[in-house]
């Protein structure tokens, strides 16, 4: 293919995607009540008795709605964009690396779906929990609607990438890039390294928070440890 032709096939993927994250919007917006209840539960769950959200700006909430919308329609169409992203590419890839390609995209996707599942039954409802605590008679509680949800879309983003690590270690494993042996002989600098990260990723800057991104990236760490080991020995083998 020539170079314009390569922007033809490249302009037609993008309007493929775009039509889809159109159509998953409007989608979106057929169920907008539900998925906000859904995304602010944990945090009504912790606020004190007679507490609610607020919002201060007159346009704020229907702004955080068409947001919410967008984000569930890029997610819902995902797929799809992955689809288009592979149609482009895949006329340039070797034979051996087409075959990786479809695996890292489901998997990849997976642990995102993983990790934001773990945001928002685990850690989001344990950190709102943890700073509704500090409510006393003379200060109260009353979290703003869109500073909560910027606070749970960063948290979700972060703990979708730090889900990736099992993913990243199993095609690394794969590719003989890696080994179960390497990362056990450097276990000690990856837990100062999760701390260092954590303490980075966080949108907040307490200790608790930084302690909620950090324990999830050992577990996965000592996870990928395991993964290695597995996938390790199936490669030797095969050579």
């Amino acid at each position: 293919m020539s170079f314009l032709e390569h922007l033809d096939e490249l302009r037609k993927r993008i309007i493929n995607s775009c039509i889809a994250i159109a159509v998953c919007v409007l989608l979106g917006f057929g169920f907008i009540d539900r998925i906000f209840n859904f995304i602010f539960a944990p945090t009504r769950r912790a606020l004190p008795p007679g507490v609610k959200l607020i919002y201060t700006q007159p346009g704020e909430a229907f702004s955080l709605y068409i947001e919410i919308a967008l984000i569930i329609g890029v997610m819902l169409a995902a797929p799809f964009i992955m689809y288009q992203v592979w149609r482009f590419i895949a006329p340039g890839l070797y034979s051996n690396e087409k075959r990786f390609a479809i695996p890292f995209v489901l998997f990849t996707t997976l642990g995102f779906l993983a990790g934001a599942a773990f945001n928002h039954y685990i850690s989001f409802p344990f950190m709102m929990a943890f700073f509704a605590s500090f409510n006393t008679p003379e200060l109260a509680f009353m979290p703003k609607l869109e500073d909560v949800f910027g606070l749970y879309s960063k948290m979700l983003i972060g703990m979708g990438i730090v889900f990736q690590m099992p993913t990243v270690v199993f095609f690394l494993a794969k590719m003989k890039l890696l080994t179960a042996r390497f990362l056990v002989a450097n276990l000690k600098y990856a837990l100062l390294l999760t701390f260092i990260i954590a303490a980075v990723i966080t949108p907040t800057g307490d200790m608790m928070t930084q302690t909620i991104f950090a324990a999830p990236m050992i577990a996965l760490y000592l996870l990928s440890i395991v993964i290695a080991w597995i996938v390790g020995p199936k490669r030797q083998k095969d050579t």
